[in-house]
C-alpha cells in the first residue's frame, strides 16, 4: 500500500509543478512590469522561490514514482535530501507571500500617491510622470483611489483651470481619440484607481502561492513518512545510499 501510495504522490507532484509556476511567474512578471512601484526589492523573492520549488517537484516526482517501482537505498537517500530541499522552498515562499500580502497595500498606496502629487504633466522628461502614465494606461484605471485625486495635486507645473478640471491624457479610453482628459466629459475617461486593481492582482497570486505551498507541504512530509516506511523495512548493506 506505501508503494502504491508513494507512485500516486509522485503523479501528484508532477501536476503540482505546473499549478506553482503558475503562481510564481506571474508574480515575477507583474513586479518586473511595475517595478518603480515597490521599494522593496524582494518582493519577486517569493514568486522565484516558488519556481524553484515547481523545478523541484519534477525530479521529486520522478524518484518518488522510481522508488515505488523498484526500491533502491541510492533513489530513497536521494528521494529524502529533495523532499527536504522542498520543504524548505516551499515553507519559506509561503512565509513571505503572508508577509508581504500584508504590507503591499500600504506601499503601493504611499508609492502612487507620492507619484500623483508630483506629477507635472511631461512624462518625456520626468520618469515619475512616465511611471504613473504607463501604470495607468496597462491597468485601465486613473488615480490611486479614483480619478479625483487628480484635482488634488499641488505640482506646481501641473495646472487644472477651474473652467476646464482635467486628468493625464493616460486616463483616457483608447477608442476615444478625441479624448484630452477633461473631467466635462467622463464617458471618455477610465473612473477607478488603480491600487485596487493592482492590491487585488498581487493579493489572488500571493493567497495562491500560499495555500499551494502549505499543501505541498503535508504532501511532503507524508512522502518523508512513506518513504521512511519503506527505508525501514530493508536493512542496510552500505551507506552509499547517504
Amino acid at each position: 500500500f506505501a508503494r502504491y501510495l508513494l507512485k500516486f504522490l509522485g503523479y501528484i507532484f508532477w501536476c503540482s509543478a505546473a499549478a506553482v509556476a503558475f503562481g510564481g511567474l506571474p508574480m515575477i512578471l507583474t513586479y518586473s512590469n511595475y517595478r518603480p512601484l515597490f521599494q522593496e526589492s524582494l518582493l519577486s523573492l517569493c514568486g522565484w522561490l516558488a519556481v524553484a520549488a515547481a523545478i523541484t517537484l519534477l525530479p521529486t516526482g520522478l524518484l518518488a514514482m522510481s522508488v515505488s517501482a523498484k526500491r533502491s537505498r541510492c533513489k530513497q537517500g536521494a528521494l529524502m535530501y529533495l523532499l527536504l530541499v522542498l520543504l524548505c522552498l516551499v515553507t519559506s515562499s509561503a512565509v513571505l507571500a503572508q508577509f508581504y500580502s500584508l504590507q503591499i497595500a500600504s506601499e503601493l498606496k504611499t508609492t502612487m500617491g507620492y507619484l500623483v502629487s508630483q506629477y507635472n504633466g511631461t512624462p518625456s522628461k520626468d520618469p515619475g510622470d512616465a511611471v504613473m502614465d504607463m501604470v495607468q494606461r496597462r491597468l485601465q484605471c486613473c488615480g490611486v483611489q479614483n480619478y479625483t485625486e487628480w484635482l488634488k495635486t499641488t505640482a506646481p507645473s501641473w495646472h487644472l483651470p477651474a473652467e476646464r478640471p482635467h486628468v493625464p491624457e493616460s486616463c483616457c479610453k483608447e477608442r476615444h481619440s478625441d479624448c484630452t482628459g477633461d473631467l466635462n466629459h467622463l464617458d471618455q475617461i477610465f473612473q477607478e484607481g488603480c491600487l485596487k486593481k493592482l492590491e487585488d492582482w498581487f493579493d489572488f497570486y500571493m493567497l495562491y502561492v500560499f495555500w499551494c505551498c502549505v499543501v505541498l507541504s503535508v504532501l511532503g512530509l507524508v512522502t518523508i513518512f512513506i518513504n521512511g516506511l519503506l527505508m525501514r523495512h530493508e536493512s542496510f548493506h552500505s551507506l552509499q545510499f547517504l
